[in-house]
């Protein structure tokens, strides 16, 4: 059991407050994840820069510094905690082979134009303190609060888990055939980290993704190629979408307004949104795909 929560801006009313909304609905998940956290935001920020979101460890952060000026000349980068934001117009596969090559001891944990995505281990209320996420502004979010089965509690295996540029992934649920699927996936080159189930489906996406196929038509086709059960929040650059298997024993409720739409393991965590009452409120159906933004 883990919760899992989401929230996209329709309109620029609340994009200062998204890292409030989202402090506050994965709060309210502690119980259904109390080993670890982690959330997701999208910024609009200069397009020639990319982000990449990394977990430094007890790696000294001026050490970190100094020893990435001699790899990448041209960059800017903020600690918060024990994760850097570094910001620079290097190109992805460059930097990921620099970071993979010499900073072993360190989790990429994400990387894009829009997304900085920070995870822990711990209670959810103190990794959402940790990393000040009541501070963040944005245009959506999502998050996840874990109660572990899958894989061992630890950075790697806390979510959102992101596979590809600006892409992410929650999951409620289990995935009975991620270690066939993670096989497969390796031999398209897509590479892991962990041995967590979702990073497999957060793989599938992104695999598909890269081979042109769109976010709905690839979550469609994750109805046949991903055995289990589970409802998914996966984010992209544009928005996020949201999938629950056709069993759909996972639950999970969608509150809409003019302004946002928002989705959480359980209403709970959408009771302190802005006019929720006047909200538009259901359950996503089995087997059908809901999008937003893309």
């Amino acid at each position: 059991m883990c919760g899992i929560v989401g929230i996209y801006l329709k309109t620029k009313k609340f994009e200062k407050s998204l890292g409030s909304l989202l402090s506050e609905m994965l709060e309210s998940m502690e119980s259904r994840g109390p080993d670890s956290a982690g959330f997701a935001i999208y910024k609009k920020e200069n397009d020639e820069n990319f982000k990449y979101s990394i977990c430094i460890n007890d790696f000294d952060f001026e050490d970190f510094k100094e020893k990435l000026n001699k790899y990448i000349k041209k960059f800017d980068i903020t600690k918060n905690s024990d994760h850097v934001i570094l910001k620079t117009e290097t190109k992805p596969v460059e930097v990921l082979n620099i970071l993979k090559n010499n900073f072993k001891d360190m989790s990429l944990v994400g990387y894009g134009k829009s997304i900085e995505i920070f995870k822990q281990v711990g209670n959810p209320k103190d990794v959402v303190k940790k990393f000040k996420l009541n501070e963040y502004s944005g245009t959506h979010g999502i998050g996840h609060t874990r109660m572990a089965t899958e894989s061992a509690i630890t950075t790697d295996g806390s979510h959102p888990y992101s596979t590809g540029e600006d892409e992410c992934l929650v999951h409620n649920g289990s995935l009975s055939n991620h270690n066939n699927l993670r096989r497969k996936l390796k031999k398209n080159g897509v590479i892991f980290n962990s041995e967590n189930d979702t990073e497999v489906a957060a793989g599938y996406i992104s695999n598909n993704l890269s081979n042109k196929k769109n976010l709905k038509d690839t979550l469609n086709d994750g109805l046949k190629d991903l055995d289990g059960f589970y409802t998914f929040i996966t984010g992209t650059r544009k928005g996020f979408a949201v999938l629950r298997d056709e069993i759909a024993c996972k639950p999970a409720v969608i509150a809409e307004t003019d302004d946002y739409v928002a989705i959480a393991s359980e209403f709970q965590a959408m009771a302190h949104l802005p006019e929720v009452n006047n909200a538009k409120i259901f359950e996503p159906e089995p087997g059908v795909v809901y999008s937003w933004g893309d």
